[in-house]
């Protein structure tokens, strides 16, 4: 049986502020003050797993721990097909320079490699999303989400973060880089993996 999610206060283990905002916005129904791991000063454990749900269970665990509060984590990425699914787990590290994570060099980088590998178009890939709800004692709760789509080129848009501006999720002809960010947050895989927390965790 799912644990019920019961307290009012609730750690959202990502020092990711769009990514916290988001949650945040599919939490606003419920009367849960939601805060993030930056606000606790809670270091960014080493992701060593090779799946979104390893990594969303390091990050969730390690914060319930630090802070005896029940935490919500998130692993997310992009898998391209061509590409033999990858970045996938490896999606944030293809951003990363020492100066900081450059997505606008993450994404050319996806691009530069589907032509180099000569796939033709469309490139399909998806969104993925695991949420690892944990709590203090050990006990967690795993919800995975998704949203089907493919790689366009040039990028397009400027709203959302990461690799938004070259995925155009399927059944709609903008990017979520182009798309208004309440619409992409209600469709998008976080949404998805959400839809599954609320009804398992937080519903009444």
């Amino acid at each position: 049986m799912i644990r019920r999610f019961d307290g009012d206060t609730l750690l959202v283990a990502t020092h990711n502020s769009g990514k916290l905002g988001e949650i945040a916005d599919l939490l606003s129904d419920f009367d849960v003050t939601v805060i993030g791991a930056k606000a606790m000063d809670l270091p960014e454990p080493v992701e060593s797993g090779t799946t979104f749900v390893e990594n969303a269970r390091i990050k969730a665990h390690a914060a319930a721990q630090a802070t005896g509060l029940p935490a919500l984590s998130d692993d997310s990425g992009i898998e391209i097909d061509a590409l033999d699914k990858a970045p996938g787990v490896y999606t944030a590290d293809w951003a990363e320079t020492p100066q900081g994570r450059d997505f606008v060099m993450a994404m050319t980088t996806a691009h530069d490699r589907l032509v180099e590998s000569g796939a033709p178009e469309p490139w399909t890939a998806r969104f993925c999303c695991t949420l690892v709800l944990a709590w203090p004692d050990g006990h967690d709760e795993v919800f995975p989400g998704r949203m089907e789509g493919r790689i366009v080129w040039p990028m397009r848009g400027d709203q959302g973060h990461g690799y938004d501006p070259i995925f155009q999720p399927q059944g709609y002809d903008v990017t979520f880089g182009e798309m208004d960010r309440w619409k992409k947050n209600r469709i998008s895989h976080r949404a998805d993996a959400f839809a599954k927390l609320v009804a398992g965790c937080f519903a009444r």
